[in-house]
């Protein structure tokens, strides 16, 4: 059976479950991304070592956390979740990369992870962002600041200039990526991803035969 293993981050590493096979890891796997939406706060690293890691996984385990509990670095730094897998991860593996991609700098490590790995990333959007509602007055939270700010949806322009830079940005990702011979692979938050995951397996599928 294959392993599979697990990172969540934020601007740090926030939990690591090393790869391994097995239905009962694999359902813990699941359990833990479905958690991360909670307001819990991860769960962070036990004293000892729990899980059995080998000794420098544990120690850029607590080297990259670098941070106190409560104490939580929302911003997304994907660089050092790269860096992260760089460290623990000796042999080469199919790296899923799910996120926002609202970051920057972090092309060249993930270049450099792309020479080691089989790396796919997986860009999760929301079309509401391409298309506001005239809703009026609305309040945001900055996911990765925690910055509010107040909105009034209403006006044409604004939702237009929130659509262009939207598109843009997802743009500017399908190139870098083209150009580092990155696989793409989009989500739509509100839908199911089982026919889109199948549909990217399926094209990689027909690639390789070629």
């Amino acid at each position: 059976q294959d392993k599979v293993g697990l990172l969540l981050f934020h601007g740090e590493a926030d939990e690591y479950i090393p790869p391994r096979s097995g239905q009962k890891h694999a359902l813990r796997v699941v359990r833990e991304v479905l958690a991360r939406g909670q307001d819990e706060a991860p769960t962070a690293l036990q004293p000892g070592n729990p899980f059995g890691l080998p000794s420098y996984v544990l120690h850029s385990f607590k080297k990259l956390i670098g941070r106190k509990r409560g104490q939580r670095n929302r911003a997304t730094n994907i660089a050092h979740a790269l860096d992260f897998c760089r460290q623990v991860l000796p042999r080469k593996v199919v790296l899923f990369l799910i996120s926002d991609f609202l970051d920057d700098d972090y092309i060249d490590m993930l270049r450099h992870s792309n020479r080691r790995h089989d790396v796919i990333c997986a860009l999760v959007n929301d079309q509401r962002e391409l298309s506001l509602p005239p809703a009026g007055l609305i309040a945001l939270e900055d996911a990765e600041t925690g910055a509010l700010r107040t909105i009034d949806t209403r006006s044409k322009s604004f939702r237009e200039a929130a659509a262009k830079q939207s598109q843009k940005r997802i743009e500017a990702l399908q190139t870098s990526l083209r150009a580092s011979k990155i696989d793409l692979l989009q989500i739509d938050a509100a839908k199911p991803v089982i026919d889109p995951l199948l549909a990217f397996f399926r094209m990689r599928e027909r690639r390789l035969r070629r």
